[in-house]
């Protein structure tokens, strides 16, 4: 280990040890830390606690910290290893179209609340992680993704080959690191990712042979979800007809239904957003919103006797060619204050 290194060990292995300075490197690490846990259960208020199991394993095993790593790899394992546990003992998160067939109109449709869904992660809370003076080898993630497509897709793993698919492929770390994380081998970790990526590909979007993140939302992207949000407002179905594509897909946790093609979807939106039917919805305004790195819609909705506009769901969209392929409305109006959005809207 050369000065320098050995240097840096002792300053991390203080700073440790200390009360303000744990707490300092802690939160450093809180963002990244949240993002890890998230992409490991699925779930954006199961890894807030998981933050907070991590620090707390951290804290009383800070003695046991001997600075050969960096305090951010310390953490990631700490965390990674939490999650594991917890996973133990859940069910993986799921979206509708991955727990039955799509939506039958003859059948009565109820919130299901003993199935875990998979949540939405605000873009706000999401920041890349540059590197920091203190550690210089946390380098920018290149690979980093926070899509839907890609935190349902990894819910289908097994946890231990989720954790090395996300510590490896996600993060960046080699195989060493990632096996010493995982308290395992080399061969251990390139035989799970060799089984991983091949689950992967069997339950990515067609075309998607591997998971890096998408480009920024392009100019045309976001016409496209203000010309949604416009014709939401209106009851426009022959506005929203022309944004959809023919094969479009709608999924609304934590409500089992789901519509595959275009023509279901609008046959579902004419009954739900007819104010003369028994399942009229309401009037509906919207806001825009970013989650999972991509374009969302935050709708608010409001009955004929409701003074304003109360939080509804939170419409995660796919775009692909000009076109909205997929829309995943999550119905958790608790989510709202997460994604800084208003609690109503008046009239």
């Amino acid at each position: 280990m050369s000065a320098r290194s050995t240097n840096r060990s002792v300053r991390y292995r203080r700073r440790v040890s200390d009360d303000k300075g744990f707490a300092e490197l802690a939160e450093r690490h809180r963002g990244e830390l949240r993002v890890h846990c998230y992409r490991m259960l699925g779930s954006f208020d199961e890894a807030e606690d998981l933050v907070q199991e991590t620090f707390l394993r951290a804290w009383r095993g800070r003695s046991g910290f001997q600075g050969r790593s960096s305090v951010r790899a310390w953490l990631y394992r700490i965390a990674t290893n939490a999650c594991l546990d917890a996973l133990a003992t859940r069910a993986r998160r799921v979206l509708p179209h991955h727990v039955g067939p799509p939506f039958d109109p003859g059948q009565p449709q109820r919130a299901v609340t003993d199935v875990s869904w998979l949540q939405p992660f605000p873009d706000h809370l999401w920041e890349p992680v540059a590197p920091h003076a203190d550690e210089p080898e946390a380098a920018v993630v290149a690979k980093e993704t926070l899509e839907l497509a890609f935190l349902a897709a990894i819910q289908h793993l097994p946890p231990r080959q989720r954790a090395v698919v996300i510590l490896h492929d996600v993060l960046g770390w080699p195989a060493r690191q990632t096996a010493q994380a995982l308290d395992g081998t080399v061969a251990s970790v390139n035989s799970a990712l060799q089984r991983a990526r091949t689950t992967l590909r069997e339950h990515l979007p067609p075309g998607r042979a591997d998971w890096a993140p998408s480009a920024p939302p392009t100019d045309e992207e976001h016409r496209l979800l203000r010309r949604y949000m416009t014709a939401a407002e209106r009851g426009d179905l022959a506005e929203v007809a022309e944004l959809l594509a023919e094969d479009v897909r709608t999924t609304m946790p934590p409500y089992p239904m789901w519509l595959a093609g275009r023509p279901a979807v609008l046959a579902a939106l004419t009954t739900s957003w007819d104010a003369g039917s028994p399942e009229y919805v309401g009037a509906f305004r919207m806001l825009p919103t970013r989650a999972n790195g991509q374009l969302a819609a935050a709708s608010y909705v409001r009955r004929p006797e409701e003074p304003s506009y109360a939080p509804f769901a939170i419409s995660v969209m796919r775009m692909e060619k000009g076109e909205i392929v997929e829309i995943t409305a999550f119905h958790e109006p608790a989510l709202f204050p997460v994604f800084g959005l208003p609690p109503h809207l008046d009239r």
